[in-house]
């Protein structure tokens, strides 16, 4: 399998456990099971999560959602996973997430709509987060007044932390839920929706690494907040423009393989695959962002044009689509894999308060303050107003915002221990609850709207 290398990577004698009971409990590893066992493991379980997206879409909810339940189910005392595997595989499947979001990224479909769904990708994410973060810390100071035995008030940094790291929407999850009643939906605005989900999960990361510079701590050579926020923002500006210098470059290089090289089509897969990565890890070598790097590079990939036969850019996005699928199914079922149910009723109330603020508020404020730059009549930006699923990119950025906790200006390491359970469970309760309600009720949202009739 092509994950065993990955998970294997670490040595045997991994620390035990993250801080406070976290994403990975390490007293099991991995090399305790012999290779054949752990192949017999690791097949059984993603066949598992084709049962459990089929019984999910019979149901009507994203099939996403029933492989994380899938996970959770599962989930056992005794990880199978070190942490530096785990780290590895969510590098790896951010980074094939991207590439195959900029290879989805059609510029020629929008027309008219390019400027409202960037402004809705980039803009949205920065408003979302920002009403989402301050909703976030309301809510669990609320109830940190009232139920102050299972739940704390979170500083306002974690706050925006966990509102950042939701920001990114999944169209594959939306689409597949709108599949039934798909002469319903307008071709621009499912043009739209896939647009979005495509630009923002960059701009979501991009944003959360930006906010996780900001409030870090520097320790003794803190040079002061003014002089650390022009040096975050000259350092995330670099990073920016270094991610796409690479991307640019290593577009070029693939752009002479496609053209020169590849005899078939069963090749592009191949060839996909090495240059996401390959995009990724020298801007990452460099300095720059690996995850805008691969993101550019299969953006600038799937807006050109090709004198090979073999290479459309339906053929290119066909070859990967698979892997990309395994990369969504790896990141949900890692997740509730990983995941500690006992997490869940200290932070069920909150975060199913923070879901509903962030389907019935932030998801239609950051859209409507758009709505001077759409030509979509109202019934339409209805429907886009409740096209917010959330996906993969959510639940991987849930480890960054972990990892950071430690390192957050005025948080101890036993204070950050302890909040981590609470950024565990919000977030957990905050994604299934988006794609079981929005998922469960889009399909009749969009029947009683009917935005085709208006169109």
């Amino acid at each position: 399998m092509i994950w065993t290398s990955i998970l294997l990577a670490a040595p045997a004698a991994a620390p035990a456990a993250a801080p406070g009971g976290g994403l990975i409990v390490d007293q099991t590893p991995i090399t305790a099971l012999p290779m054949e066992g752990l192949i017999t493991v690791v097949s059984l379980a993603f066949l598992a999560t084709l049962v459990a997206s089929k019984v999910s879409i019979r149901l009507g909810i994203p099939a996403i959602l029933g492989v994380l339940l899938l996970g959770v189910l599962i989930n056992a005392d005794y990880s199978l996973f070190s942490p530096q595997g785990v780290e590895a595989l969510h590098v790896v499947s951010l980074a094939m997430l991207l590439f195959y979001a900029g290879l989805s990224t059609n510029f020629g479909k929008l027309r008219q709509l390019l400027s409202f769904g960037l402004c809705l990708a980039i803009g949205g994410v920065v408003v979302s987060s920002g009403v989402l973060g301050t909703a976030i810390w309301a809510v669990t100071h609320g109830l940190g007044q009232v139920w102050p035995a299972t739940m704390q008030g979170l500083p306002f940094a974690v706050c925006l932390l966990i509102a950042a790291s939701l920001g990114s929407t999944d169209a594959g999850a939306t689409l597949s839920v709108l599949r039934g009643v798909g002469r319903l939906v307008p071709e621009r605005v499912k043009y739209l929706v896939e647009f979005e989900s495509s630009v923002n999960d960059p701009s979501a990361i991009l944003f959360l690494y930006l906010v996780i510079g900001l409030t870090a701590s520097h320790g003794a050579s803190d040079p002061g907040e003014s002089a650390t926020f022009m040096l975050q923002i000259q350092n995330f500006i670099k990073s920016i423009g270094s991610g796409i210098m690479v991307g640019l470059i290593l577009t070029y290089i693939a752009q002479f393989i496609l053209r020169s090289v590849v005899t078939s089509r069963d090749q592009v897969l191949v060839v996909g695959l090495a240059v996401a990565m390959s995009s990724y890890g020298v801007a990452t070598l460099l300095g720059g962002s690996g995850f805008i790097s691969a993101y550019v590079t299969g953006c600038f990939l799937a807006n050109n044009i090709y004198d090979n036969p073999y290479i459309t850019q339906e053929v290119m996005a066909s070859s990967l689509e698979p892997f990309n699928t395994l990369m969504e199914l790896t990141v949900f079922l890692l997740f509730g894999v990983l995941f500690d149910p006992a997490y869940i009723p200290g932070n069920l109330v909150a975060g199913l308060l923070i879901s509903g603020i962030l389907m019935l508020l932030v998801r239609p404020l950051s859209v409507l303050i758009f709505q001077p730059l759409t030509p979509l009549n109202k019934r339409e930006t209805a429907l886009v107003c409740w096209c917010g699923l959330r996906g993969a990119v959510p639940l991987a950025l849930a480890y960054s915002v972990v990892h950071a906790l430690p390192h957050i200006k005025g948080l101890s390491e036993a204070q950050a221990a302890s909040i981590e359970p609470e950024v565990q469970g919000l977030i957990f309760v905050v994604v299934v609850s988006n794609l079981l309600v929005q998922g469960l009720s889009l399909p009749r949202f969009c029947r009683w709207l009917n935005p085709a009739a208006s169109g």
